[in-house]
């Protein structure tokens, strides 16, 4: 049982012909500098297809108002349809990666893929560093840090498959030394 983790949309090109692939997957971060995240997908999943043959993809953050969206993208397949039609989210472009992005979302995450691992019996994490990030106007503060309580952010449970609102500072990393200068 672990708390909430963060609700990530992940967008990458689908096939020539295709529509391109929004997912929901597992999403951790793996270095603060340079920033680098992994995501882990199922064997089955269209979206470890997908990222094998493009190497670059966005991890779009959803809202707390798009967890209906979020969940259609989730429950379903993009063998069956294209998700972003079915969830009524709406297809934008990346600045710096050959990649979707969610409009709706206020936090892009622009990723080129560095590594991949297969871990069995049925799952396949991909390492990726981020080149660009881009977020709406409130969603970050001039020092470009997260201004958490003032966007309704989401995250997910392994355990119970409930989503929560996340937003009440507690403290920071280096606080018990005094430090208010560390970012990862």
């Amino acid at each position: 049982m672990l708390p909430p983790v963060p609700a990530i949309l992940l967008t990458v090109n689908g096939r020539p012909g295709d529509p391109d692939e929004i997912s929901v997957l597992w999403t951790f971060v793996v270095s603060g500098d340079p920033p680098q995240i992994g995501v882990s997908a199922a064997f089955e999943h269209q979206a470890r297809e997908l990222l094998e043959i493009h190497d670059e993809f966005v991890l779009n953050v959803p809202l707390a108002s798009m967890v209906e969206a979020f969940d259609t993208v989730d429950m379903n397949s993009g063998r069956v349809a294209d998700k972003f039609e079915l969830s009524g989210l709406t297809r934008g472009a990346a600045t710096s990666v050959d990649a979707p992005t969610v409009e709706e979302s206020p936090i892009h995450c622009e990723c080129r893929m560095i590594d991949s691992l297969e871990v069995p019996p049925e799952r396949k994490l991909f390492l990726a560093e981020v080149v660009a990030t881009t977020a709406v106007a409130g969603a970050v503060d001039d020092a470009g840090r997260l201004i958490v309580p003032d966007v309704d952010f989401f995250g997910m449970t392994a355990g119970s498959g409930e989503h929560y609102t996340m937003g009440r500072r507690v403290g920071n990393i280096g606080m018990t030394v005094g430090r208010t200068d560390i970012k990862y």
